[in-house]
Formats: C-alpha cells, structure tokens, sequence
C-alpha cells in the first residue's frame, strides 16, 4: 500500500512539473551592429528615397538618439 501511495506522488508531482512550462514567458533580446550614424544615414536615404513620411522621420530619428544617450 506505501509503494503504491509513494508512486502515485511520484507520478502526480511529475505531471505537476511538466504542467509548469514556464507559463509562455519570451524573452527577446534586440541586438544591433550599427552605429548611431550609420542608422541615421540609412533614415535619412529612406526619406529621401520617399519610403517614409517627414513626420516618420521625425519620429524614428528622436527615438534613434535617444537610445544612445
């Protein structure tokens, strides 16, 4: 009877566990390789080439400068 009781622990605390799976948590991790110029320089040809709008530029330049700081 303990054996049978000691197994059925073992059997409800494994499927407990596995239950688990980390409740869906990402985590992202963003990395780039360019520099603040380079990511300027690239804004700015897409403004010229008309791929964004004055306001987008705006936009993305202040957000590009204020992660450097």
């Amino acid at each position: 009877m303990k054996r049978i009781a000691i197994g059925g622990f073992l059997i409800l605390s494994l499927v407990a566990v596995s239950a688990c799976g980390g409740g869906g948590a990402r985590n992202t991790t963003h990395m780039t390789t360019a520099t603040t110029g380079q990511e300027l320089t690239d804004l700015k040809a897409a403004l010229d080439a008309g791929a964004i709008s004055q306001a987008e530029y705006e936009k993305k330049r202040k957000e590009i400068l204020k992660k450097k700081v």
